[in-house]
């Protein structure tokens, strides 16, 4: 539905570019199909699952490490030669996740494992995401391309849980304008948004905006949802957040 909604929008907004003109080329289709899969469906679906198993601070922050995951790629394809400020960000991400996830003990884990193993899925695939998208919005515009790859990606997902499997009977009124907000608001309009403030602010900008998010979904937990956090995990939270803020304000080459 997400999906549908941003290529009903494409068409209005750039109606000289054809809704299937992404399909023209077999090369093109074969990255679209690899970033609707491995980019769309596993950044989304680890993300929730991360939320499922823990919660949407602790997910959140786990994902928006991405940044450090692409740094490393870089490193090691050597294609960018290791700066000191890249050991800052892995140091710092480092030191924040263990005292995030441990709490400053190593005995036990102050979050369940597979909420963390989601997380760090959410941040891998989060950095394919937005390394292998590239070559795809450099032909197209990126509501296209994120538009047909929620679609790929939904359909993908139909054959491991079937839309008529679902019991919409059985779901309150509660239920329903929570998942239509997420369709929409939280996804469709959400991303839309996002790439239409690139029309009046810069990139690094936009991006700086964007470190609300985890900082929203903390306080968003402990207000809303009364999760708590002890004195360690937040002492991780707020490097990571520093971490976030650093990656944001770095300038960023053409």
């Amino acid at each position: 539905m997400s999906g549908v909604f941003l290529l009903i929008v494409h068409r209005f907004m750039s109606a000289d570019i054809p809704v299937f003109s992404i399909f023209r080329e077999k090369i093109v289709v074969t990255r679209l199909v690899i970033f609707s899969i491995l980019g769309m469906l596993l950044v989304q679906y680890s993300y929730m699952a991360s939320i499922d198993y823990g919660n949407a601070a602790i997910a959140t922050l786990l994902q928006y490490i991405a940044p450090v995951y692409i740094i490393i790629w870089y490193v090691l394809r050597g294609q960018d030669r290791i700066k000191s400020f890249d050991i800052l960000a892995i140091s710092l991400t480092l030191t924040g996740t263990i005292l995030l996830l441990t709490n400053g003990s190593f005995e036990s884990l102050s979050v369940p494992m597979p909420s963390i193993v989601w997380g760090v899925i959410s941040g891998l695939s989060l950095a394919f995401y937005t390394i292998y998208a590239r070559q795809l919005l450099i032909r197209f515009p990126s509501i296209l391309v994120v538009g047909w790859a929620m679609i790929i990606a939904g359909v993908v997902m139909n054959f491991i849980h079937p839309l008529w499997d679902v019991d919409i009977g059985a779901m309150d009124m509660m239920t329903v304008l929570v998942l239509l907000f997420g369709i929409f608001a939280g996804t469709a309009i959400a991303f839309w948004f996002f790439i239409k403030s690139l029309e009046y602010i810069t990139a690094k900008e936009t991006t700086l905006f964007g470190t609300i998010e985890p900082l929203a979904a903390i306080v968003a937990s402990v207000l809303w949802l009364n999760v708590s956090f002890q004195s360690w995990q937040l002492a991780g939270m707020f490097l990571i957040l520093v971490l976030i803020t650093m990656l944001s304000l770095k300038k960023q080459s053409e």
